[in-house]
């Protein structure tokens, strides 16, 4: 196989492999440092054998995932105030056409679903991403892991388990969800507190992201209260020269907050019954960096 045709088949995997480490791992550098190994090791790679590449780099792509995931789980244990993944600009666009793989993939990519994910074991992780967002086989899977097929099909009954019992229930619409970030930007904005309120469902949640490098609560906020009166306050401490770019963040509709045109924060919301059930807000600079392009 020539250079060429090495990388031009690496470059038509690369999407998935990058959907497969970013899922894995939840911060885009590393996903990025982990494709990129999965290069290397194909380039250099006797590939006459090879009659799968898209199984052969997933394959190696995911067990790199679990050896960086095993590494970065106890860098976040020492992490200030929640933890939320690194903001990931997702357009599926004519990739997948399905709607039924395009609702999927943007569900097992969601901040809700990820943050659950982060409770898994790194094989019981990388079980439920090559399953639940894949589809893979459960033979495949066992392939990619090196384990039993019975072994793979238990870990994957304890990971669906464990996220079903813990993923919190949101509505997708794409206009409800615009419509709703738009009336609360605007809410906030202007210190109205009343309005605030009422788009929020009474039990709101807050989660807010920094790393403690920027302003944002060190705790989750578990009420419509506490939630509304922090905006308001952060709101009137102001950022210079605001502006927003909306966007698909994740899998679903975000806000980009700029000062003076460089990434501030990112906001999204969760959405159940027409209320605001979950405002996350990631402030970390270090998760924003890439998003400064474009």
């Amino acid at each position: 196989m020539a250079i060429d045709t090495a990388t031009d088949v690496f470059e038509q995997h690369r999407p998935v492999l990058m959907g497969v480490a970013y899922r894995m791992l939840g911060r885009v550098a590393d996903a990025e440092d982990v494709v990129q190994e999965a290069w290397l090791r194909w380039s250099a790679a006797d590939r006459t054998d090879v009659r799968e590449p898209r199984g052969y780099l997933v394959r190696v792509t995911t067990r790199l995932a679990i050896d960086r995931l095993r590494h970065v789980q106890s860098r976040n244990e020492a992490y200030v105030g929640p933890w939320l993944p690194e903001p990931y600009i997702t357009d599926f666009g004519d990739t997948v056409p399905d709607t039924a793989e395009r609702a999927v993939l943007a569900d097992s990519v969601s901040l809700a679903v990820l943050v659950v994910l982060e409770s898994l074991s790194p094989l019981e992780r990388a079980v439920f991403v090559l399953r639940e967002a894949f589809g893979y086989p459960y033979a495949d899977i066992a392939a990619v892991l090196d384990r039993g097929e019975p072994a793979v099909r238990q870990l994957a009954g304890r990971a669906r388990k464990h996220v079903d019992e813990r993923r919190p229930r949101y509505e997708v619409d794409p206009a409800q969800r615009r419509d709703l970030t738009e009336r609360f930007l605007a809410a906030a904005a202007g210190g109205d507190l009343e309005g605030l309120m009422s788009l929020l469902a009474p039990d709101a949640r807050l989660v807010g992201d920094s790393g403690g490098l920027s302003q944002a609560p060190l705790r989750v906020l578990d009420s419509a209260d506490k939630v509304g009166r922090f905006l308001i306050g952060a709101a009137k401490k102001g950022v210079s020269d605001l502006s927003f770019r909306f966007l698909e963040i994740n899998g679903g509709f975000a806000a980009l907050a700029l000062s003076a045109g460089k990434p501030d924060s990112v906001f999204q919301l969760d959405v159940v019954d027409g209320r605001i059930q979950c405002v996350y807000i990631m402030r970390n600079p270090e998760k924003l960096m890439s998003l400064s392009a474009g």
